[in-house]
């Protein structure tokens, strides 16, 4: 396939970041966005030291490199205790190109953190990422993820439209992982998986095992799909997801608004965390031609449960972690945490409900649901190892 098949959903390409930056400057909301950060800067002189910045970037790498970079690396210093990256159990040659298939804990800090531990480690690129077009909700934000290395996952389609859009997409990862020799970055499952018990979905391997050739293994194998698990110590947005499980069992029908989206991505990127850990599985290639005799629906099963048991297995499981699992399951983990540990864990754990605010407001059944969120990667590490 040729590039301009994918259009529609693709990111920008060198020749094109001028005109998409030009466009962006020229952009009334996201003017106002920048005035919002500097509103003592005339927009003149604002968009003038932008277009000075920009100077010499010719690519979204350039681009990633000059403006998002050190965006994530003041978000690394301020809101985390540190982000840490293992690579041990990938081949030493920094030239290969992998999708990563992780676990899904920050709407847009998932990718940003892997770019950044990706470029600290030697390694000569960064990933491009698929982002729900629900996210896309103003012109700015689809400009600005496009010339960040970002296409496009298109939501809320009709069946057959659905299948038409993950052909789409299955063939422009293939190409850009064989042709323009770009990493991938993709979550497990549509959307983060609010109590944090991550599972990979059979519909996410079949949709990259659309593009290729030959049989599912052999489309895989061409991705050099690897495992990713990410760790974060404390979820800012665990709140909001509580207060979600609330929302959906006093009404069913409950759906989050555009807004609500906004609000996590906004509590994801400006609240603590903690520490971070990133650590990668062997790529799958070493182990998926033990599956590749069976039956196809049969061989996604399989793999989805593999690829979780490296997931789970690569957990980095914090005090937090242990306590909350203890609580839930009156049990006691010697040696993984102090009474120093226990206060702490549970001074955040009253400040984040202190946070909710909703009718009927369940204390019992939101501090359960927070606590679930903590143990269940404890529970998870117990059985993969």
């Amino acid at each position: 396939m040729e590039l301009k098949e994918f259009d529609e959903i693709r990111p920008y390409e060198p020749a094109e970041m001028k005109q998409a930056f030009e466009d962006l400057l020229n952009d009334r909301q996201f003017s106002l966005m920048l005035k919002g950060f500097a509103p003592w800067l005339p927009k003149g002189l604002r968009n003038g030291l932008l277009r000075l910045a920009f100077t010499g970037v010719k690519t979204p790498l350039d681009f990633q490199k000059r403006f998002m970079k050190p965006v994530v690396r003041y978000i690394i210093s301020k809101h985390t205790d540190g982000c840490s990256f293992e690579d041990k159990s990938l081949p030493t040659d920094k030239t290969l190109r992998y999708t990563f298939l992780s676990n899904h804990r920050d709407i847009v800090l998932d990718s940003a953190f892997l770019d950044v531990m990706l470029v600290d480690h030697g390694y000569p690129t960064t990933v491009e990422i698929g982002i729900g077009d629900n996210l896309l909700i103003y012109p700015w934000i689809k400009r600005l993820v496009r010339m960040n290395k970002a296409f496009t996952v298109r939501r809320g389609l009709t069946a057959h439209e659905m299948m038409r859009s993950s052909q789409l997409m299955s063939s422009y990862i293939h190409y850009a992982v064989t042709q323009k020799h770009e990493n991938i970055w993709i979550a497990q499952r549509e959307g983060r998986a609010k109590d944090s018990s991550d599972h990979t979905q059979d519909s996410v391997l079949k949709m990259l095992a659309m593009g290729g050739e030959g049989n599912p293994a052999d489309k895989l194998r061409d991705l050099n799909i690897v495992p990713l698990t990410i760790s974060y110590e404390f979820d800012p947005c665990d709140y909001l997801k509580a207060q979600e499980f609330q929302q959906k069992r006093d009404n069913p029908s409950f759906k989050k608004s555009k807004q609500d989206d906004l609000d996590n991505m906004k509590t994801g990127i400006l609240g603590y965390k903690g520490r971070v850990h990133y650590q990668c599985a062997q790529p799958i290639d070493a182990w998926i031609d033990e599956l590749a005799d069976r039956p196809k629906n049969e061989f996604f099963s399989e793999l989805s449960q593999r690829i979780d048991r490296e997931l789970h297995r690569n957990y980095r499981l914090y005090p937090c972690n242990y306590i909350a699992y203890d609580l839930l399951e009156h049990s006691k983990q010697e040696g993984k945490y102090t009474q120093a540990d226990i206060d702490r864990f549970e001074q955040y754990l009253q400040g984040q409900l202190a946070k909710i605010n909703i009718p009927n407001k369940d204390e019992a059944f939101l501090r359960e649901r927070m606590l679930t969120m903590y143990a269940n990667p404890v529970r998870n590490h117990l059985a993969a190892v």
